[in-house]
C-alpha cells in the first residue's frame, strides 16, 4: 500500500510517501517539503500567531494535495513540539481539522523518542546489541536507550537547536557570552538525565538521527547523500570538538557555505552542535553513527505492524 507520514515539526512540514506492506522495508516514493519555522511564529505568551495559523493550514492542505496526487491510501498526520507546547494548541488542531479535515495527533517527546528509536532498532537491527539513540530536532531533543524494540528508557528535553538559537542566540555571528550561557544551559539540562540511563549499563551502538547530526557529520568529513544511503557515516567527538569553535565565530551565511548545510539550517547549527557536543560528553560518546531512518520511519513501521495479516 502507498502511505503518507505527514510530520508537522518545529522547522517544517514533511509529507513522506511511501510503498509499504508488512515485513518489507518501507520504500520512498515522494517528499514534499515546506520551511515553516513554527517554533519562531510564536507570540510573546507563547501562542501561535494568527498568520502562523494561517500558513499552518495553507501549509497542511498543499501537502494534502501532494498526497492524493501520489496516490496515497492513507495519511498518518502528527505534530511535535512546537504544536505540543503552543499555548493555543487546541485552537490550532480544530482549525486545522475544520478547515482541511486533517486530525493531527500530538505526539508527546516520549512518543517521539520511542518511535525514533523504533525506526533505528529496525534499520540497525538485533545485531547493534543495546543501542543508544540521540536526536536534535527543532524543539527538542530525544534520547532512548534499549535492547529490544521498546527502549528501557526514554526522554525529551527543551533542547531543540531552533528553540535555543531563537532564545540565546540573537545575534550573528554569535555572541560569545551568549554561546557560554548555551552551553552552560544545555550541560545542565542534559546531566539531569544521566543517571537515569546509566543504570542501564554502556550502549553496544551509539546512534543519532536528524538533519542537526547529518550535516555535523558531513562538515566533518562523513560522506554526502551522493554516495548513497548504506555509506556508513560516523560523527566522531573530537571532530566536533574541533568545529564548535569555529562554528561559533561563523556567521549564519558563512555556515550555509560549509558541505552538507542547507541556508534554513545554517542560523541553528551552532546551537545544534553545543547540544550535540554535550551530550556526546556528558554520556561518554566517543563517536556515534547516523541513522538514515528517524520519526517518520518510526510512525510508518508501527502503523504496518497494526495492519490486519491479508
Amino acid at each position: 500500500m502507498r502511505l503518507g507520514v505527514l510530520d508537522v515539526g518545529s522547522n517544517t512540514v514533511h509529507l513522506l510517501v511511501v510503498d509499504a506492506h508488512p515485513g518489507a522495508r518501507p520504500l520512498p516514493a515522494h517528499s514534499h517539503k515546506a520551511e515553516l519555522r513554527l517554533a519562531q511564529l510564536l507570540d510573546e505568551r507563547g501562542a501561535i500567531a494568527p498568520a502562523g495559523v494561517e500558513r499552518l493550514i495553507a501549509t497542511v492542505d498543499g501537502a494534502l494535495q501532494a498526497a492524493e496526487d501520489k496516490g496515497c491510501e492513507e495519511v498518518l498526520p502528527f505534530a511535535t513540539s512546537a504544536v505540543r507546547e503552543a499555548t493555543n494548541a487546541d485552537a490550532v488542531l480544530a482549525r486545522v481539522k475544520d478547515e482541511t479535515g486533517v486530525d493531527l495527533q500530538v505526539l508527546t517527546g516520549e512518543e517521539e523518542a520511542r518511535l525514533t528509536f523504533l525506526a533505528a532498532r529496525r534499520w540497525f537491527g538485533w545485531s547493534a546489541g543495546k543501542l543508544l539513540l540521540l536526536d536534535i530536532g527543532g524543539g527538542s531533543l530525544e534520547i532512548a536507550f534499549g535492547i529490544d524494540e521498546e527502549p528501557d528508557a526514554a526522554v525529551s528535553l527543551p533542547l531543540g537547536a531552533g528553540r535555543l538559537t531563537s532564545g540565546w542566540l540573537p545575534r550573528d555571528p554569535a555572541d560569545a557570552a551568549d554561546v557560554r550561557a548555551l552551553r552552560r544551559h544545555v550541560r545542565a539540562q542534559i546531566a539531569r538525565t544521566v543517571g537515569e540511563f546509566a543504570r542501564f549499563g554502556k550502549p553496544d551502538h551509539v546512534v543519532a538521527t536528524s538533519k542537526t547530526f547529518k550535516q555535523l557529520a558531513r562538515i566533518a568529513g562523513a560522506p554526502g547523500s551522493g554516495e548513497g544511503l548504506y555509506v556508513q557515516r560516523d560523527l566522531t567527538r573530537k571532530s566536533l570538538e574541533e568545529w564548535v569553535p569555529k562554528l561559533a565565530v561563523m556567521t549564519a551565511d558563512q555556515r550555509a557555505g560549509l558541505p552538507g548545510v542547507s541556508e534554513g539550517r545554517a542560523p541553528q547549527l551552532l546551537a545544534g552542535a553545543l547540544v550535540a557536543e554535550g551530550a556526546m560528553d556528558l554520556f561518554g560518546i566517543d563517536d556515534l553513527e547516523i541513522c538514515p531512518w528517524a520519526l517518520r520511519e518510526g510512525v510508518i513501521l508501527r502503523r504496518l505492524d497494526h495492519l490486519p495479516e491479508e
